[in-house]
């Protein structure tokens, strides 16, 4: 069955993921594109219990603590894979504002391997392009707590862990191939460069 186009963007806080995915909408719909955002953290029903989840671990970090939150958050996802994306429209593109590529920046103990392979048996939807946001830790740690909301983080509270965080999210993004988009100069160099990487993706 044919389904749309399905683009995610991930990344640490305060990479401007939310401004580029505003700014690549905005040019996809100028060239008559239908374009569909979607963000996963509104368009979970669980979300709550897993946010109770999260807290927790924020409280008690444990392995065992961590593996559960990556099992709510995978039954999340095929959720949203099966109930929410074979909806939107055939014609479309959906952008998507964190999947699970993101929990190779937030995720302590569980090795991303481990959580990629929990995905994939859950039946969650691989996205036909990954696109990895990214700016040096000290760039994108002002740009969070600057913001009027703060840094909003219930796993990442000090910059030592942002700038982990950070390390380990850009390596993934090496090891698995996703399309990297290191947005620190303007947001049009950044716009114009993931536009380039869906309409190849479109052929």
């Amino acid at each position: 069955m044919k389904l749309p186009l399905f683009i995610s963007l991930d990344g640490p806080k305060g990479t401007g993921k939310t401004t580029l995915l505003e700014a690549v909408t905005a040019a996809l719909r100028a060239n008559n594109q239908k374009v569909i955002r979607l963000c996963e953290r509104k368009s979970d029903p669980y979300r709550g219990e897993t946010m109770a989840l999260v807290n927790q671990l924020a409280r008690h970090p444990s392995r065992e603590l961590e593996w559960a939150v990556c099992q709510r958050l995978a039954d999340s996802r095929r959720w949203i894979s099966e109930r929410v994306l074979p909806k939107q429209p055939l014609d479309s593109i959906i952008l998507i504002d964190r999947w699970y590529p993101s929990d190779a920046a937030f995720r302590h103990s569980v090795p991303f391997a481990e959580i990629l392979q929990l995905n994939m048996q859950r039946g969650v939807r691989v996205p036909d392009l990954h696109v990895g946001v990214v700016t040096a830790p000290d760039i994108s740690w002002a740009r969070a707590t600057a913001r009027s909301r703060g840094l909003g983080g219930t796993v990442i509270q000090r910059h030592a862990e942002h700038v982990v965080c950070s390390e380990m999210f850009e390596q993934a993004v090496a090891d698995h191939g996703w399309v990297l988009c290191r947005n620190e100069g303007t947001i049009e160099a950044a716009t114009t460069q993931v536009v380039a990487e869906i309409y190849k993706v479109l052929g």
